[in-house]
């Protein structure tokens, strides 16, 4: 049997949650390529990716772990 994921989409209120971060700021992000793209729903309505928005959030926590594991070998 095959597992099919389900793709979820997010609002923006929930992106701004999920992340901590401001409407200006995601876009800003976006624009610079260091935030995943939005989805077109419509018109005036767009959203993203839940797996999208979950993947950059962990990269970002990689990239800390990463710098700790740097700084604490350079402190030895």
């Amino acid at each position: 049997m095959e597992y099919i994921q389900k793709k979820k989409l997010l609002r923006l209120p929930e992106v701004i949650s999920r992340t901590g971060y401001k409407r200006s700021n995601i876009y800003q992000l976006m624009n610079l390529g260091d935030f995943p793209k939005s989805v077109q729903l419509g018109p005036r309505a767009v959203a993203w990716l839940s797996s999208e928005i979950d993947q950059w959030i962990d990269d970002r926590i990689n990239e800390r772990d990463q710098r700790l594991i740097r700084e604490s070998l350079g402190d030895q």
